[in-house]
């Protein structure tokens, strides 16, 4: 299963390259391609090399949730659309272009952020720590508390900027920023549960990264 899961993506980001080398309508969406299958391979392969031990068919993000698959297909039908109403929409290369390098940018971000973290990343919220459980403050962490998080906002957000899709690119800021900011105060109530005092001063220095997302309150 995981042989056909990378078979799959491999395969994905061949037609990618393959419709970002022509110059053909459907170039920007080969680029959409090369950045989607490429995002979930790597996350295969970094969880791999980080934290073998979490290591299962899930690390792909294949199936991350029932709302993400629905957000990819309403990205293709907005596109798929647009593209026959209003074929112009779909020419705007230097849109395209910041999109791409968004995507780039959260890409290598998050990727940057699993590396740092290491063992003690993991796609699941932990709820116990383990002996090995270590607070990172350094690299990227340095920069932001949840770096990975903001890698994936700025990637999710720059998927839809790339296909010039407005729509999905409003829908997508929005649902993205709802969900890290439910997420980051999950995890930070384990981490302060974790770390105490010591992820409290680190909270109080370093942003979390993502637009409005202070993460969860303490009381004093």
């Amino acid at each position: 299963q995981i042989a056909v899961r990378a078979g799959f993506l491999g395969f994905a980001f061949g037609c990618g390259l393959l419709l970002s080398a022509g110059r053909s309508a459907w170039r920007h969406f080969g680029w959409y391609m090369c950045s989607l299958s490429l995002f979930h391979y790597s996350e295969y392969l970094v969880t791999a090399i980080n934290n073998p031990r979490s290591l299962s068919l899930d690390s792909f993000l294949l199936n991350h949730s029932f709302e993400y698959n629905l957000a990819a297909l309403s990205s293709w039908v907005e596109f798929t659309l647009e593209k026959l109403l209003f074929p112009e929409l779909k020419q705007i290369t230097w849109l395209s272009t910041v999109g791409l390098l968004m995507v780039i940018f959260g890409d290598c971000l998050r990727k940057a952020a699993m590396l740092t973290a290491g063992s003690n990343f993991n796609h699941i919220v932990q709820n116990e720590k383990s002996e090995t459980h270590t607070l990172v403050t350094s690299g990227v962490y340095g920069w932001f508390r949840h770096p990975s998080y903001v890698g994936w906002f700025y990637w999710s957000i720059g998927t839809q900027v790339l296909l010039c899709n407005p729509i999905c690119v409003v829908g997508y800021a929005l649902a993205s920023w709802r969900f890290f900011r439910e997420r980051i105060e999950e995890e930070e109530i384990t981490l302060i549960h974790f770390f105490g005092e010591e992820y409290l001063e680190y909270k109080r220095k370093v942003p979390s990264g993502l637009p409005f997302i202070k993460g969860v309150k303490v009381e004093l």
